[in-house]
């Protein structure tokens, strides 16, 4: 599969980075874009983030890359998912506004009608959020909150950022094993 991870400025650059090692480590051709707020988040949350990206040996572009093959619908691309995915972003989306690469990426997977996955990163959520969400998905997207689930007894904060990747990754049809499944076990007990 060819995937495209955008990375924006929300909080949580660390879930963008491991999604593309996932990604790439399960064989696909990855594309990453970063977003100018990507890197000033960054600074506070990963100092190492663009290193660490270089360093993957994916195909790597900033927002503006506007001659990035995904910024045209010839590239086909299977998949892309946006994580973690700002408001911001998500309002460009939902409004059809191609700012920077990133967002003309995500409106030409969804003229094309191919998977689309946005990770938001927000709380609590207004309710033009909301309606943004609803747009986005009315138009074929896939939205879904970086909200990690407990049933697989996490130990530590990778286990966390794991099950969000994993469960984003499993959206855009990327498959992995990243996290457990849940399974009801009657021998836990209330």
């Amino acid at each position: 599969m060819k995937v495209i991870i955008g990375i924006t400025g929300a909080s949580g650059v660390v879930l963008g980075l491991r999604s593309a090692e996932a990604a790439k480590a399960l064989g696909h051709e990855v594309h990453v874009i970063y977003s100018n707020g990507a890197v000033e988040t960054a600074k506070y949350e990963f100092p190492g983030f663009l290193n660490e990206l270089k360093a993957l040996g994916t195909r790597l572009y900033s927002e503006n890359d506007w001659d990035a093959p995904m910024a045209s619908g010839s590239n086909v691309f299977d998949s892309m998912v946006i994580i973690p995915c700002s408001m911001k972003t998500l309002g460009l989306i939902a409004g059809g506004i191609e700012e920077n690469v990133i967002t003309r990426a995500a409106l030409v997977q969804l003229k094309e009608r191919r998977r689309l996955v946005l990770v938001i990163r927000e709380a609590p959520l207004s309710t033009i959020h909301i309606r943004n969400m609803l747009s986005v998905s009315e138009a074929g997207g896939i939205v879904m909150p970086a909200s990690p689930g407990f049933y697989g007894r996490v130990n530590d904060i990778n286990d966390m950022i794991n099950f969000i990747v994993g469960r984003a990754l499993e959206a855009a049809g990327v498959g992995n094993s990243m996290y457990p499944r849940w399974a009801h076990n009657d021998s836990d007990g209330d």
